[in-house]
């Protein structure tokens, strides 16, 4: 029985699904709010030309560029699916259980898929510098990275909250060259606005999206850079489940359930879309799961049209939301503390298509897991990804009381080498 399966760089994806096209009902488009200046008629000054234009696109396949392959090949893709048997034992279930290793990556996560292409076709349109927010700072460091490989500059705006305890974290964005600054920062007017009034604002994510667009607008030769929420973010990751199921091809396998955590909807939608589409388009029967935490429930939010940022430089995006200016008690996985979710996923959910789990803020049950994982698997997963951890185990103990022999698939969207303060704080590990 094979616990590893990998591909050969040849056989990386060379096409972009993009699921537009085959959702059940249309994606309600962006809108402009009633007052104030036309958002949309501003985002070709917000967003990298070519990624505006996917962001719409009707093609169920996108190519990928020649450069931006080889890009891949230098980042290690492709990325292995591992069998995890040990952990099927220790859980005397009878489901079997795999997970994709996107941890096999420069900066240790999924966010150098987009921020590659990004940082690619932001270089082809005759950009210096791209800006950007950061949450868990796994994106700020891919883009820092994406940033120093395509020749360009970075500027991070990191929610405060996280960057006080990740010193770490802080020290690898800057060796890659990036500008790194707390949010709320004094740098904006949006951050200063909160700055001013509170220098210690935890922040959110919300916050910094806007600080990066600020500053990008100030400066013609930078243009912004999003993580997560946008479609052509998710369509990039789709190279993760597009490699995930020729993997589950060569295992002579395929799931049943489908999981990992969700903050904005990047992994989750990287991971998952591409089997949804099997779903759409073939008839597949999957279960669909969001992980994500009691403090930012989004999908268990309203589903309704609200701006992506703080300060409503964004188009309004019919989302599930728990509100733009939502305020969220930080957590180690801060990664899922955001208050809206990806206008696909929040369309799908929705639909009826995707069931969602909220963990307790104390994160003991989520960390447990993730230990248990740890003991059995060998890695150390980041915070955010140990609630993808902690809902496949839960899913396999219901196997384990039925007696169903499931095939569970989960995604580790990150390693947790530069988290273990959290670690440490939440399971008094000294």
């Amino acid at each position: 029985m094979r616990d590893m399966v990998n591909l050969r760089h040849d056989e990386v994806p060379s096409r972009w699904y993009n699921i537009i096209p085959d959702l059940p009902v249309p994606l309600p488009p962006p809108l402009d709010p009633d007052h104030g200046p036309s958002r949309i008629g501003n985002l070709p000054n917000l967003m990298i030309g070519e990624c505006l234009k996917q962001e719409f696109s009707q093609e169920n396949w996108i190519d990928v560029p020649g450069g931006v392959m080889d890009l891949f090949a230098k980042a290690g893709r492709p990325r292995p699916l591992f069998r995890a048997t040990n952990l099927e034992k220790r859980l005397e279930t009878p489901a079997r259980l795999y997970y994709k290793g996107e941890f096999y990556s420069p900066t240790g996560s999924h966010k150098v898929n987009t921020a590659l292409a990004q940082c690619w076709y932001a270089k082809q349109q005759g950009f210096k510098r791209v800006t950007t927010e950061t949450g868990a700072g796994q994106w700020g460091t891919a883009l820092a990275y994406a940033a120093a490989v395509t020749g360009l500059k970075c500027t991070v705006y990191w929610v405060r909250s996280v960057y006080n305890w990740k010193k770490d974290r802080l020290s690898f964005m800057k060796l890659f060259g990036a500008e790194v600054y707390a949010s709320p920062s004094p740098r904006t007017d949006v951050g200063r606005s909160l700055y001013d009034k509170n220098p210690n604002h935890v922040g959110s994510l919300g916050i910094a999206i806007s600080e990066g667009l600020e500053d990008s607008q100030k400066d013609p030769a930078a243009t912004y850079s999003l993580g997560s929420v946008l479609n052509h973010v998710l369509m990039h990751q789709t190279v993760i489940g597009l490699e995930t199921q020729k993997q589950f091809e060569i295992f002579g396998d395929y799931p049943d359930v489908v999981v990992s955590c969700l903050g904005g909807g990047s992994n989750f939608g990287g991971f998952a879309l591409p089997f949804m589409g099997d779903v759409l388009k073939k008839g597949k029967k999957i279960k669909f799961i969001a992980a994500q935490s009691q403090v930012a429930p989004n999908l268990q939010g309203t589903y309704q049209y609200d701006f992506a940022d703080y300060a409503e430089m964004t188009p309004l995006l019919k989302m599930y939301t728990l509100g733009h200016k939502s305020d969220m008690e930080p957590i180690k996985g801060d990664g899922l503390r955001y208050h809206g979710c990806s206008p696909i996923i929040s369309l799908l959910r929705n639909e009826g298509y995707i069931d969602t789990v909220a963990y307790p803020k104390d994160e003991k049950h989520v960390f447990e897991n993730a230990r248990l994982f740890m003991e059995t698997e060998g890695w150390l997963p980041a915070p955010e990804s140990a609630y993808s951890i902690c809902a496949a185990i839960d899913e396999a103990l219901k196997c384990r009381e039925s007696g169903e022999k499931k095939t569970i698939a989960f995604n580790i969207s990150g390693h947790g080498f530069l988290d273990i303060p959290g670690y440490r704080a939440v399971l008094g590990v000294e």
